[in-house]
């Protein structure tokens, strides 16, 4: 009974190991459209540009605002957030979007494109000021599909970096039987903890199964631990945001745009806190909460945006 109050907090010993878990599980969706963005840019992987670090910054803005997008979205700050356990993450529904903006055009695209994301990010919280009042348009058939749609686009994603990444696309070693394996690891062992196991370890098998996979990693010579102990050293203890970083130029195209897009996210996260009520309170979602969860979004956006991150949704 106690987990279907949203404000039940659970003992740290259980708390810090499941939030590290949803950290880690989502990492990769989270930063990959950062990824694609650069690579399309023309300074992605392998791209010998001398503007590669600015993928480095593109990914650590990626995580630094889906953590702070997530706070607005839990803990809350007045009408913006629901209130509820959602993860905010990264959107794969603005690529479509974002990739003509930049392509070929280098680091000089980046300030149209966070001109869209600002602009996106107001129009997806002014959303939230009246979805609430448009939910009979949205019946679970369509913000469960929607949801679905959005997933089965991130299964090319995971058999992408299960073969190698993207960024190994086109060498021998993408598909290769040692890549494989590993991704392999990690599925037995969180199916295995899955289903024949009780308690935290259950809860905590993805967590497990990805700690098992860097170690058979380690073990068969694929992450050195030289390489580990060169990106720690090379990396620099502690760096803030930059606002405005590549300026901000109001682009129409980029802005219709993002627009559109919102409301194809704003539907997204309509089904996703309508299935954590249902499917962990066994109640329906109110008004508030699409409304506070919309506002989160584009809250979370329009704040990533002015500093280098991408958009912004709940992670189904």
């Amino acid at each position: 009974e106690q987990l279907r109050d949203p404000d039940y907090t659970p003992p740290l010993h259980k708390a810090i190991p499941l939030g590290i878990q949803h950290v880690l599980a989502m990492f990769v969706s989270n930063v990959t459209p950062a990824i694609i963005v650069a690579g399309a840019a023309g300074f992605g992987f392998g791209s010998n540009s001398p503007d590669f670090p600015e993928l480095l910054y593109l990914i650590q803005m990626s995580m630094v605002f889906a953590g702070v997008a997530t706070l607005l979205q839990t803990v809350t700050l007045g009408p913006v957030g629901a209130a509820l356990p959602i993860v905010q993450g990264t959107s794969f529904a603005f690529l479509p979007i974002m990739i003509p903006l930049v392509a070929g055009k280098g680091v000089d695209a980046l300030a149209a494109l966070f001109g869209g994301v600002l602009i996106g990010g107001l129009f997806h919280a002014l959303i939230g000021t009246f979805i609430g009042k448009i939910r009979f348009a949205l019946p679970p058939l369509v913000t469960g599909l929607v949801v679905l749609m959005i997933g089965l686009a991130l299964v090319r994603v995971g058999i992408q970096y299960a073969a190698g990444g993207v960024p190994a696309i086109g060498t021998p070693e993408y598909g290769s039987a040692l890549n494989w394996s590993a991704a392999l690891v990690v599925i037995l062992v969180t199916l295995a903890l899955k289903f024949f196991t009780r308690g935290l370890l259950a809860v905590s098998a993805v967590l497990v199964g990805l700690v098992a996979g860097y170690v058979y990693a380690i073990l068969v010579g694929m992450l050195p631990l030289s390489a580990i102990a060169g990106s720690w050293e090379n990396s620099a203890a502690f760096a803030l945001p930059q606002p405005f970083r590549y300026g901000m130029e109001f682009s129409a195209a980029a802005i219709i745009g993002f627009c559109l897009m919102a409301f194809v996210s704003a539907i997204e996260t309509v089904g996703d806190v309508s299935g954590i009520t249902k499917g962990g309170a066994g109640r329906e979602a109110t008004d508030k909460e699409i409304s506070g969860a919309t506002f989160a979004d584009g809250a979370g956006t329009a704040i990533a945006g002015i500093f280098g991150g991408l958009p912004n949704t709940s992670f189904s």
